[in-house]
């Protein structure tokens, strides 16, 4: 039997989804707001840096792809835990080295979304990454 949305894990967290793909916002946004969380959107690494900056303690996750045009996220994933070295941050990609990826693992990602992605295993991912951080930073 499929899962409805309302079988999901859900919360009240704000998360910032960088990606710079509309149709993979839209259907982020759409589903996270269901789920009951608040979203906020940057379009690439640059402006998720500039976001975080300007809203100190009000992001809980950052749902970051890891390619983009300006900064990508490699970079914005050093931006941001150097503005805070505790913030939670999900990798999201659908094409990119596992040795990129396990780089960002070994430096504090909480962890790794491939993409297409797929309701079930967002959701159950950032509920994961938000929950261990009230337990310890990841």
């Amino acid at each position: 039997m499929a899962e409805t949305i309302k079988d999901l894990p859900g919360g009240n967290e704000t998360i910032l989804i960088v990606d710079d793909h509309e149709t993979i916002w839209d259907f982020l946004i759409e589903a996270l707001q269901c789920l009951g969380y608040s979203v906020l959107l940057a379009e690439n690494g640059a402006d998720a840096v500039e976001i975080y900056r300007e809203n100190p303690g009000q992001i809980d996750l950052v749902l970051l792809d890891m390619i983009m045009p300006k900064v990508g996220g490699h970079q914005a994933f050093c931006q941001i835990r150097a503005l805070d070295p505790e913030a939670t941050i999900l990798l999201s990609s659908g094409f990119v080295s596992e040795e990129e990826v396990h780089d960002l693992l070994q430096q504090g990602a909480c962890g790794f979304l491939p993409k297409p992605h797929r309701l079930p295993d967002v959701a159950r991912a950032i509920r994961k990454a938000l929950d261990r951080k009230t337990v310890q930073a990841c």
